[in-house]
């Protein structure tokens, strides 16, 4: 996400990209696509998913991401957030059903505990702080790479048949549709990454867009199969308390958590930002592969935290911003150098 995209008049503090995402299931409401146009549009989610994942992998500098191995100790903290805390406090939720969340809803609660960081929004809540963001750059790297293994296994083992039906197949869907075009544009990256870094703008269009039909496609199955009438105003006040309460304990154990591990300022506010988050870009394809006609639901809790997180972060980070500055605590760092975020 952009610094533009972050800097936005009080009177809308809402991500442009959340309205265009909005803007998107209103049309698949008023207009799903179904019969013949439903599988053409499947058809094109899924390539377009296909390529996405192929650009994730050939815009990941190997180099940076194997200099960043240095901070171990730091990365590490930031995989443990996401998926051993997150997924545990998903469990939890289990707890809240029937009488806060539906059983659907709950396992789309679940699901958003168990996908990876974001990256481009870390980096820039770092930077805003004032943090290591070199180290943020890594983390959020490290935690997508770890997310296209760890999340369907993850997904397999905790959602089981509420889950859409996780199996063999579902697994191999995964491989073929988001890790074989990541490792793809890994081995190509030396070909093409000048290309796309030559056309960075124009590709992040590209991205934007193909999650956008990805949204499309899925909310067009949940409205032919008629799943939105199990969902109430009521139900959707229910999730977003549940989500503000999962947000405000993720931020606090990350950063008091990381003070506790020795780490300095720096380091906390990357801990922080990149161990609280969980990524929209990378949340939807996977739940478009795994959870087929139900997806709706499913990505309607990270739709809703993807929003919350960026407006309570945008304040946490200019609030760091003025934070006194203070030496790094040993154990290391990442050094810092120029970094644009985009």
């Amino acid at each position: 996400m952009s610094r533009r995209t972050l800097q936005l008049p009080s009177w809308l503090p809402i991500d442009p990209y959340i309205l265009a995402l909005i803007g998107t299931v209103v049309l698949a409401a008023l207009l799903p696509a179904s019969g013949a146009a439903a599988d053409v549009a499947g058809g094109v989610s899924t390539g377009a998913v296909a390529f996405l994942f192929f650009l994730y992998g050939a815009r990941l500098s190997t180099a940076e991401a194997l200099d960043g191995l240095r901070h171990w100790r730091l990365h590490l903290t930031v995989l443990t957030c996401t998926f051993v805390v997150f997924p545990l406090l998903g469990l939890a939720s289990k707890g809240l059903v029937p009488h806060i969340l539906t059983p659907q809803l709950q396992g789309g609660f679940l699901f958003l505990c168990l996908i990876p960081s974001t990256i481009q929004s870390s980096i820039a809540f770092t930077s805003i702080a004032r943090g290591n963001v070199p180290a943020a750059i890594c983390a959020g790297s490290f935690s997508s790479i770890a997310g296209i293994f760890l999340t369907p296994l993850l997904a397999a083992a905790l959602l089981g048949s509420s889950g859409g039906g996780f199996s063999g197949d579902a697994l191999a869907k995964i491989a073929v549709q988001l890790l074989l075009p990541f490792v793809a544009g890994q081995l190509l990256r030396r070909w093409i990454g000048g290309f796309l870094a030559r056309h960075k703008k124009v590709l992040g269009y590209v991205d934007r867009g193909s999650i956008l039909l990805v949204v499309y496609t899925a909310f067009s199955e949940g409205m032919v199969a008629g799943i939105w009438h199990q969902v109430t105003p009521a139900r959707l006040a229910a999730l977003l308390g549940a989500e503000a309460v999962l947000l405000a304990v993720m931020l606090s154990l990350s950063w008091y958590g990381a003070k506790r591990l020795g780490f300095g300022r720096e380091d906390r506010i990357a801990i922080q930002f990149a161990g609280s988050k969980k990524s929209l870009a990378a949340g939807l394809p996977m739940a478009s592969v795994l959870f087929g006609a139900q997806a709706s639901l499913a990505v309607l809790p990270l739709m809703l935290f993807h929003q919350m997180q960026l407006m309570v972060c945008a304040v946490i980070a200019k609030r760091r911003a003025r934070d006194p500055q203070e030496e790094p605590a040993d154990g290391g760092r990442v050094e810092s150098r120029a970094v644009t975020v985009n």
